[in-house]
């Protein structure tokens, strides 16, 4: 390493600020949402068809992202993810004609998809260069700029600013992100192999794949449930106050960075397969106590054990698949992140089908069962992971 490139500790601070753009962007977009409902003129059943085009928008960026860094590397692929992402946002900030709204938006969810895989590959590399689990804190910086975008739409809304501000500083932040972290992104293209041999071949990335991508699956599973439907469940069926209805978000937000903030001490010493059987558990009783309990304060207590676990499992499982496979990290990382939007969606939906047949309080057995039917996947990571990953020079 020469002494203009930067230390392994500068590229994680540098990818630590990926994360913090994604999350600023994505909260803002969301907590937009009722503002550029107004403008465009838009309802609920348009705004579902719209969310629906930007997940699978994400999808395929996934994929291109996987393209980009077999031929450049991942380092090109977040700082381009990262420019779409903050065209996106800028563009959104103008009243447009409802079809040229979407398509903006559709570019965003490319570029939002491309820097969702293009950055659990760069922190696999990081971690790898570093020698010791980062994954945890790099994902807790997508969730505490989240916070941030959230209380900066606040801010802005009621000061009358309006919400185009705050989704403008957040496309500023992604651009400029990219514009000077570039270059202090990990060059290499994937992770490279330790000299034991005790390695998987490429010929096991699609059991990698699987095993990883089902924990990813059920990860968001769980936590879009949540972040979907606990305010309305608080709100319409527990008829929680409007003030208190969106407590049972923020304790789920709170303990998912809690549980990254200590997730890289408490894996190395539990190991990753303890580690991932109590993030399930703990998932599966959360979202258990709220389909059991009709009470406010039983319900936000699930939600936030709910957050502990997803806050440790996403990062867990990432990191397994990256370092299983050497010489194929960055493949295998965005064919588990196809998993994210796949489980994403079920959460939102089925749970949303099921609120008028059975009503939204059962309806929370539905991650309680994937949860509980992953369990035995946990078992398989001991095999994908059965030493440190090697450090790169």
């Amino acid at each position: 390493m020469t002494r203009s490139e930067p230390t392994g500790g500068a590229r994680a601070r540098w990818i630590g600020a990926g994360y913090a753009a994604q999350g600023l962007g994505y909260a803002a977009v969301v907590t937009a949402l009722p503002m550029f409902k107004e403008r465009q003129g838009l309802d609920d059943a348009a705004v579902s068809v719209i969310l629906l085009l930007v997940v699978v928008a994400a999808a395929g960026g996934s994929l291109l992202a996987d393209a980009v860094a077999a031929r450049w590397g991942s380092r090109f692929a977040l700082a381009g993810g990262l420019l779409a992402v903050g065209a996106g946002l800028g563009l959104t900030t103008f009243a447009t004609p409802t079809a040229v709204f979407v398509a903006v938006l559709i570019g965003y969810g490319v570029g939002l998809g491309t820097v969702d895989a293009s950055l659990s590959m760069q922190g696999v590399l990081v971690q790898a260069r570093l020698g010791r689990s980062v994954m945890n804190r790099l994902f807790a910086a997508y969730t505490a700029a989240a916070f941030a975008a959230a209380l900066l739409m606040s801010a802005f809304v009621a000061g009358g600013a309006g919400a185009g501000v705050a989704v403008g500083i957040a496309g500023a932040f992604a651009a400029a992100v990219a514009l000077a972290g570039w270059r202090g992104y990990e060059p290499a293209r994937t992770v490279m192999p330790d000299l034991t041999g005790h390695r998987h071949p490429r010929d096991g990335t699609r059991r990698v794949v699987l095993i990883c991508g089902t924990l990813v699956f059920t990860a968001f599973l769980a936590d879009s449930a949540v972040s979907t439907w606990s305010s309305v469940y608080l709100h319409d069926s527990l008829l929680a106050a409007d003030s208190v209805a969106p407590l049972g978000y923020a304790a789920y937000q709170v303990a998912v960075l809690l549980s990254r903030l200590v997730g890289d001490h408490v894996v190395p010493r539990a190991g990753v397969v303890a580690t991932a059987a109590a993030a399930l558990l703990a998932c599966a009783v959360g979202c258990g106590l709220v389909a059991a309990v009709p009470s406010v304060v039983v319900a936000v207590a699930g939600f936030a054990l709910t957050g502990l676990g997803v806050g440790v499992l996403v990062p867990l499982a990432f990191s397994a698949a990256g370092h299983a496979v050497p010489g194929a990290s960055d493949e295998v990382i965005a064919r588990v992140n196809l998993f994210n939007y796949g489980g994403a969606l079920i959460g939102a939906v089925v749970l949303g089908l099921l609120s008028d047949p059975i009503g939204l309080q059962l309806a929370f057995l539905v991650p309680v069962v994937g949860l509980l039917l992953t369990l035995p996947v946990v078992r398989q990571l001991r095999r994908l992971t059965p030493a440190p990953a090697p450090a790169l020079l």
